[in-house]
This record gives C-alpha cells, sequence and structure tokens, in this order.
C-alpha cells in the first residue's frame, strides 16, 4: 500500500524527484523512478533497499560518459518500393499480409524494380520471412546507430557484463564496403567533376611543356585551324600527345572504376580538350550504381541478419538494462554518503540528518516515538517514548528545517532509497502530513482552512505523522493554545505521531503531561552582532526564544535616539 501524502509532503516528495531526476543522463530513464513510489509494505521495502544495496556500488562516474552516447534503436516494419516478391497463388495473401514491398503473381510486374524477389525462381530466391523479404530493416537501424553500439559494448566491459553489441559490431563490418559505395553515391556528381578538373589540369599541364617543329605551310595551316578553334584537326600535328591524353582519361576513367564498382566510361573520346563529362552519362551511371548498390546492400543484409537476429532480444534488454544503471548512476549521485533506514515499530529517529535543500547544513539527531537501541545521542536519556512533541525555541533556529528533514527522511525510507542521515530508524506509516506555515494566509477562511485539513488528518485509522508548523500563526495565542490542546490530545489518544512547532510551549506543556517540548536555542551574538544558534533541539527542555537577542543586536548597532528607545526595551526584558 502506498505512503498517503498531504499536498506540502507530495510538493517535497516532488523535489526529491526532481533531485535525482536532474542527475540523469537519458530522459528515458525518468520512468524508472515511477516504479519507486513511497509505500509502507515492509517486504517491499526489504526488496528495494536490497536491490540499492547490491546495484549502487556497481556503478561508478565513468559510466556517464558511455551512457550519454546510447540512444534508442528502433526497428520499423517500413514498405519498401525498391522491390517485388513474386509469389504463387497460394502463397498471395500471407506475403500481403507481411506489407513489406509490392507482391505480385506475374513475373512481368517485376520490370523496373532494382530488386526482384520470389518465392517460385523467378529473381533472388527467399522465404516468406521479414528477415528475407526486408533485411535492412533489421540490419539499417543498427549500422546508424554504431556509436550506441560502441557505447554498450564498453559499458559491458565497465560493468563486467559481456555485452552483445560486440558480436553485432563484427557482424556489420560486412556491410561496411557497400554503405562506403552509397556515401559515394550520394557525393557522385562533385566526385566526377572533381576528377574532371583534375584531368583538365594534367592535360593543360602536358600542353604548356609540349614543343612542335612546323615548316611555314605547316605553321600556316596550324594557325587557321587554332583561330578556326578546331582542336581535333591541331591533335592531328602532335599524335603521341593525343595517345597520353587518351591514357589520362583511361586512368582517370579506371579509378573512378575502383572506387564506385561499376565500369565507368564518362569522357568523350572525341573532345580530348577540354575533357567534359555528358550529364546524360552521369546520370544513367547513377542509375546503374544505385542498383547495384540496392542489390549489394540486401545480399550483405540477408547474411548479416541472419547473424544478428537471435541477437536483437538481448540488445534491447542491455538497453533497458542501460537506463537501469543511469536511474542508479543517478541514485548514487544524489544519495552520496546516505545510509539505508532501519525500518521498525515505534516513530521516526535519526542520527546526524542533513537538510538536502540547505547548504552545508549543520547535522541535527531527532526522534519522535520510542527512542532506537543505538541512538546514543546527548540528551536521550531524557525521552520517554513520547509520540507528541512540542517545538520551541529561536526564530531562524532551524524549527521549519526540522520538518522537512523528518518529512524528506520519512519519504526517503519509504521509496526504499538511502536517507540523508548517519542512522535512521523509520516505521512504516499510513499517512504523512505536513503543515507548513502559509505566511500571507491569515483571517478567517485561513484559520477555517487549517482546521479543516488538521480534521482530515485526525480521521480514520492507521499509522500517521502530523508535522505542524506554528499554527498560531493564524490566530490569537489564547484559541491557539485551547485548540492545539485538544488536538494533540485527540492524535495521542489514537497514538498517532506528532510534532508541532510552537512559541507556546510552556503553555501547552500545562495542557499536555503526556507531550515532550524539546527547544531550540540561540547562544548569544557573534562579533559581526549575528545571531549564534545551535540548530540541534534539546530533548525536554523548552528552547529559549530570541527577541531579547534581536533587540539587543539592535541596540548595538544603532546609534542616537534609536539606540535609546531599542536599550530601555532591552532594560525592560532585563528587569522583567
Amino acid at each position: 500500500m502506498n505512503l498517503k501524502l498531504n499536498p506540502e509532503a507530495r510538493a517535497i516528495h516532488r523535489a526529491i524527484l526532481e533531485e535525482i531526476r536532474g542527475r540523469l543522463v537519458l530522459p528515458e530513464s525518468a520512468s524508472i523512478l515511477e516504479r519507486f513510489e513511497p509505500t509502507n509494505d515492509v517486504e517491499e521495502l526489504k526488496r528495494r533497499q536490497s536491490y540499492f544495496r547490491e546495484g549502487l556500488p556497481r556503478v561508478g562516474k565513468e559510466l556517464r560518459e558511455h551512457i550519454s552516447r546510447v540512444k534508442g534503436i528502433k526497428f520499423r516494419r517500413d514498405f519498401l518500393h525498391d522491390r517485388i516478391l513474386i509469389v504463387d497463388e497460394g502463397e498471395l495473401k500471407a506475403a500481403e499480409r507481411l506489407g513489406l514491398c509490392e507482391v505480385s503473381t506475374n513475373p512481368e510486374d517485376a520490370e523496373g524494380y532494382p530488386l526482384v524477389l520470389s518465392t517460385i525462381g523467378y529473381g533472388i530466391e527467399v522465404e516468406l520471412t521479414p528477415s528475407q523479404i526486408a533485411p535492412e530493416l533489421y540490419v539499417m537501424p543498427l549500422w546508424e546507430n554504431r556509436e550506441t553500439l560502441k557505447a554498450l559494448a564498453e559499458i559491458g566491459r565497465l560493468t563486467g557484463n559481456e555485452s552483445v553489441a560486440s558480436k553485432i559490431l563484427e557482424a556489420l563490418g560486412g556491410i561496411e564496403g557497400v554503405m562506403e559505395k552509397r556515401e559515394l553515391l550520394d557525393g557522385l556528381e562533385e566526385l566526377i567533376a572533381e576528377k574532371e578538373g583534375e584531368l583538365n589540369r594534367r592535360i593543360s599541364e602536358k600542353l604548356e611543356k609540349f614543343s612542335l617543329t612546323l615548316s611555314g605551310k605547316e605553321l600556316l595551316e596550324f594557325l587557321g585551324e587554332l583561330k578556326a578553334g578546331n582542336y581535333e584537326a591541331i591533335f592531328r600535328h602532335f599524335g603521341d600527345v593525343e595517345g597520353e591524353i587518351l591514357d589520362m582519361i583511361n586512368e582517370a576513367e579506371r579509378e573512378l572504376t575502383e572506387r564506385l564498382g561499376v565500369v565507368v566510361e564518362l569522357f568523350s573520346r572525341e573532345e580530348l580538350y577540354p575533357v567534359k563529362m555528358p550529364p546524360e552519362g552521369v546520370e544513367l551511371l547513377r542509375e546503374e550504381l544505385e542498383r547495384e548498390v540496392k542489390v549489394e546492400a540486401y545480399l550483405r543484409s540477408r547474411e548479416i541478419a541472419e547473424k544478428i537476429l537471435p541477437l536483437i532480444q538481448p540488445l534491447r534488454r542491455e538497453l533497458e538494462r542501460v537506463h537501469e544503471l543511469d536511474f542508479l548512476l543517478a541514485v548514487r549521485d544524489f544519495s552520496g554518503d546516505f545510509s539505508f533506514p532501519e525500518h521498525r515499530k515505534g516513530g521516526v529517529a535519526f542520527i546526524g540528518g542533513r537538510h538536502l535543500f540547505i547548504r552545508d547544513p549543520q547535522p541535527v539527531s531527532y526522534v519522535v516515538g520510542k527512542v532506537p537501541e543505538g541512538f546514543a545521542v546527548p540528551g536521550a536519556e531524557d525521552i520517554r517514548g513520547e509520540n507528541v512533541v512540542i517545538l520551541t525555541g529561536a526564530n531562524s533556529g532551524g524549527k521549519t528545517s526540522l520538518l522537512e528533514l523528518i518529512t524528506q527522511i520519512t519519504i526517503l525510507a519509504h521509496m526504499g532509497l538511502p536517507v540523508p542521515a548517519e542512522k535512521a530508524w523509520v516505521e512504516p506509516l499510513d499517512e504523512l502530513f505536513f503543515f507548513r506555515r502559509k505566511r500571507s494566509a491569515y483571517g478567517a477562511g485561513a484559520f477555517e482552512t487549517a482546521l479543516r485539513s488538521f480534521v482530515r488528518a485526525l480521521r480514520g485509522e492507521g499509522r500517521k505523522l502530523i508535522l505542524i508548523d506554528e499554527f498560531e500563526a493564524i490566530t490569537e495565542p489564547g484559541a491557539a493554545v485551547k485548540i492545539i490542546g485538544e488536538f494533540l490530545k485527540i492524535a495521542y489518544e489514537k497514538g498517532l505521531y506528532v510534532v508541532i512547532v510552537s512559541h507556546l510551549g510552556e503553555d501547552l506543556k500545562k495542557e499536555l503531561p503526556f507531550a515532550r517540548v524539546d527547544g531550540i536555542e540561540a547562544k548569544g551574538l557573534d562579533e559581526n552582532l549575528n545571531l549564534i544558534v545551535d540548530r540541534q533541539p534539546i530533548f525536554g527542555k523548552l528552547g529559549r526564544s530570541t527577541p531579547e537577542l534581536i533587540v539587543e543586536s539592535l541596540a548595538r548597532k544603532k546609534r542616537g535616539k534609536e539606540r535609546e528607545i531599542f536599550e530601555r526595551i532591552l532594560r525592560a526584558f532585563r528587569e522583567g
């Protein structure tokens, strides 16, 4: 059963969740937090603590870098328009239900498709399975997520768990050459233009170095041809150079053939300079190359799919495990040197508790209910196992912060998480109420709302912890003593745990002999006239409030008439 929280307690629960969520690397890991809602099921709490005790020491900060490289791998059932599947009549419906590509019983329909697959011996022979008809749907998502696979392999190494990602990466090596061709295909025009420019530069350099001896008549003919731009006629005068230029063109086409994996005969042999690539020739080359790449990618993917299909489910589990590691890493970062609480009956107690949201807080030890064995704190001998405690003392002394700390420790303990204390003991509760003082809420409406909230906390049965911050702030002191007194009596009769912050401790103690009154005291002023406060409550002792020390501080800071007035008020305190 989940621990019920009132709105103020829920706000602290949300703040805790945000602290953990903010430490996650992967947003998807946040869903794991939902499994750790506060519960009072002791067996479930033991299971959670065991989970964290085992898991937290196994995650180190070095994992964070690799976790950040992990992306989700999605395998989609797409319809592929680049292929057709030829089947017989009896297989038609089953093939169409797969929804992977165009299906026909007529081989003539295959015209125009780069890939023709078939179960009847026409085209590439396949079985009616997705991995044979569309193996790319398994292989391409993995190829596109090689960084994720590399990260998974490294995470496996660091955590001592062998990863299937290494085997998948090894299998993907079989398609690397095809993917390089696909990249070349994307930049085909640029590649050929670059080769054309390089070829023309080499021819230009060759012509610049060429020297020719001509007779007078031959020279006149040569100049005429040059003026007319008749390069073909010019080249007849130097056959050796023409042969060298043809060799350069052949060499360039051989290089392109080797890089692209198809025979390239692209450049004209009729106009040797400047060499030009015909646009229609490039387009034909692109179509041929696309066909080659599609067929080769299919065949390679089919081989790879046979190897990796058994590894996909384990891979999915590894991806889920990464989110779990991310979550554990966030919890470890959040919890630092926290300790696991002991779940026992008798209320809430802790030693060296530290407020989650205060920088460098003073550690505080406290107990409401029975003193647990091992609660070695000064003054613990004065505690009589009181379920109802009135917390009094200095303004700005940390009374509200202590209520917040009790709430934080109680919620974390019910989540199964470590708590910010050296030691802690927490009874599994049914409900937790935290009533924060609302500084802007006064008047009859606020008073009525507060009363109704308190009554809701008291009604019904169950194990409850109720924390109240200065109820008297919204009504006059005389009425507050009566209302708080009756409220605490009912809580005592029901066996509930209550801590209430109040400046009426002396009056309430007279009415409530069963309640313990603790105090937080200001010890004086420092050299800068600031209050010196020991935030550790003194058990069983009424806390001295701070107005006298505040007046003393003002009397020593001010000058002239103001100082005289404050000194007179201070004398009234000390003479009274």
